[in-house]
């Protein structure tokens, strides 16, 4: 509790998902200002239950069904239209940006 109202804070993996949790808070309550405060940061680091994994290498990404690049790009860096960044990291397996597998193991550049 703060200032009488319940706090929440954490970490979210992206910014999508920061905004699913906000979108969820909001369909609680419409005055859930009254009644909830909440610090939701999007994370420094993707979580490996995301399929995201780090290393020094840099990071990977494990395709999972329905996935397309720019899902990926945006998941990844907040822009679905930074997937050919993921493409052009990924040319020794990718031929094609639209055909991704699930299961392949894509090279997320910084």
């Amino acid at each position: 509790m703060q200032d009488n109202k319940l706090f929440v804070q954490g970490d979210a993996p992206s910014e999508d998902a920061k905004n699913r949790v906000w979108d969820q808070i909001k369909l609680v309550n419409p005055n859930w200002q009254s009644e909830l405060t909440a610090d939701i940061r999007v994370a420094s680091q993707q979580q490996a239950s995301n399929g995201v994994r780090s290393s020094t290498a840099g990071r990977t990404y494990t395709v999972k069904p329905g996935d397309t690049l720019s899902k990926i790009a945006k998941e990844m860096y907040g822009n679905p239209n930074q997937y050919q960044k993921i493409f052009d990291a990924n040319r020794d397996q990718l031929r094609d940006p639209n055909q991704i597998r699930p299961g392949q193991q894509l090279k997320i550049p910084a």
